[in-house]
């Protein structure tokens, strides 16, 4: 299988990682040079990897190709590109809708969209997908666990929780910094707290049928210090900030504002 990629930036690179040694079956792997940085990184550090002369190349040479293109400058770079018809496409591209892309191929390709993460690399973590799609769930199941979406209303939602990562590792920071300040040595208060944290979302994985209001009234003894903390939150308004910048990024995945 030849493999080609569109665009060489950080999801790029997470990507090509995890396929090398992932059991896929690729004969090559196909970057584009417009990231001259990276795709050296790569062709450097793997032998299957080639850097395409352009990005043309890459898109001629592939058996499945990667659309991996700041969304700011997809409209930019896709149309000028010749697609072949029945061409196997994946676009990585965030809060870009699925019509906007097809009128930028122009061709009768099979379109896949999918919001891989960083996690690829190590090949963990999840990547949802639209519509399901057999051949490619099988790629990224190689590189973590696929979530096939049956509708673009659900797809649209996950790419809305793929959001969520800078946030909760702004809360870490936040409250390291907290302890930090109040004495406890900021690699110790990180460590406990990153620990706990990966407990708290291991719990929720392994208790999956549990409802999550269960398993939080399970951690906040009544007048305990999990609920005040809880309480204090929400009377913050920390939940409508966090629904409300939901909200947000919806209508942006969805093209409707920013």
């Amino acid at each position: 299988m030849h493999i080609g990629f569109i665009g060489t930036g950080a999801i790029t690179e997470a990507m090509v990682t995890g396929m090398i040694g992932s059991g896929l079956g690729i004969a090559e792997i196909l970057v584009s040079p417009r990231n001259a940085e990276i795709a050296a990184q790569l062709a450097g550090r793997f032998p299957l990897v080639r850097i395409a002369r352009d990005n043309q190349e890459a898109v001629d040479a592939s058996d499945v190709l990667f659309l991996a293109v700041r969304p700011q400058i997809a409209e930019e770079v896709i149309p000028r590109l010749k697609f072949r018809k029945g061409q196997t496409v994946v676009s990585v591209i965030a809060a870009t809708d699925r019509t906007r892309l097809l009128n930028w191929i122009d061709e009768e390709v099979d379109l896949t969209q999918a919001i891989p993460l960083p996690f690829v690399a190590e090949r963990e973590g999840v990547t949802a997908i639209f519509p399901p799609s057999r051949d490619i769930a099988a790629i990224f199941e190689a590189l973590g666990t696929p979530v096939e979406c049956e509708t673009k209303e659900e797809y649209e939602l996950l790419a809305v929780a793929s959001a969520l990562m800078a946030t909760y590792l702004g809360i870490l920071d936040q409250a390291t910094g907290w302890f930090a300040e109040k004495g406890v040595g900021r690699d110790k208060a990180r460590a406990y707290l990153a620990a706990l944290f990966a407990s708290l979302a291991q719990r929720a994985v392994r208790d999956g049928e549990t409802p999550l209001d269960m398993l939080t009234r399970a951690f906040s003894t009544p007048g305990g210090l999990n609920e005040q903390v809880l309480m204090d939150f929400d009377r913050g308004g920390g939940h409508r900030a966090l629904t409300d910048a939901l909200e947000r990024v919806l209508l942006r995945v969805r093209g409707s504002g920013g």
